[in-house]
């Protein structure tokens, strides 16, 4: 047991040696790649904290009155500004990487929407890169009305499919797939405006959608 510790301690000693000799040897070089790793990350840090995180703050004090121009509907005000605060396409001109210039993307999406500015809309819309379920598949869902907006039926219920597929939530999954359907009919295509109603029907009671569905699926099957 002796002769084995005296045997890893001489192990043990000979690496240690080897170390102090290959650091006296690269010394010069350990240091300037030490002090290559504190410059990047004092420049990470930096930008940071004097660049990135500010940024957001003003973009999200920005946003503030954008918000409420578009909660109060008045999607001009809200996507273009005032003479005091940004709207919702200067905000993403100006903070665009930021969190709040990408959720101001989507609300410049619906306000175009409702401008009647389908294309400009669909632009804005696909640009959004929602990680929220809620926002990402009604953003979806928007896609869809844009394209029906445009009279594309067959690009519209792709993005309805889309904003099904992408939540089971009780309001965008059953206002999707009935838009979905809808589009289905005008397509003549019987069996894919059955099954979207369907799934309206076996998944979705609690949905508006739900008291209406029978009579659609029922012309639907007479089709």
């Amino acid at each position: 047991m002796k002769e084995n510790n005296e045997e890893k301690n001489l192990e043990i000693g000979g690496i240690i040696t080897k170390t102090e000799q290959y650091i006296k040897k690269n010394k010069k070089v350990l240091i300037s790649v030490g002090g290559a790793i504190v410059v990047v990350a004092l420049a990470i840090w930096a930008y940071v904290a004097l660049v990135a995180q500010p940024r957001s703050l003003r973009a999200a004090e920005d946003m503030f009155a954008a918000e409420q121009w578009f909660n109060q509907g008045d999607f001009e005000k809200a996507l273009n500004g005032s003479d005091d605060y940004m709207g919702f396409s200067e905000i993403i001109d100006e903070y665009g990487c930021t969190k709040s210039g990408n959720l101001a993307k989507y609300y410049a999406g619906i306000c175009q929407l409702n401008l009647g500015k389908y294309d400009e809309a669909i632009d804005y819309l696909k640009s959004y890169k929602g990680k929220d379920i809620f926002t990402k598949s009604e953003a979806q869902m928007l896609l869809g009305d844009a394209y029906a907006e445009k009279e594309n039926p067959a690009e519209a219920v792709k993005y309805y499919e889309k904003a099904a597929k992408a939540t089971d939530n009780f309001i965008v999954a059953p206002t999707a797939l009935w838009k979905a359907g809808m589009m289905y009919l005008q397509l003549d295509q019987k069996e894919a405006a059955i099954k979207a109603f369907q799934q309206i029907k076996d998944n979705y009671p609690e949905s508006p959608e739900w008291n209406e569905v029978d009579k659609y699926l029922a012309y639907a099957e007479n089709k």
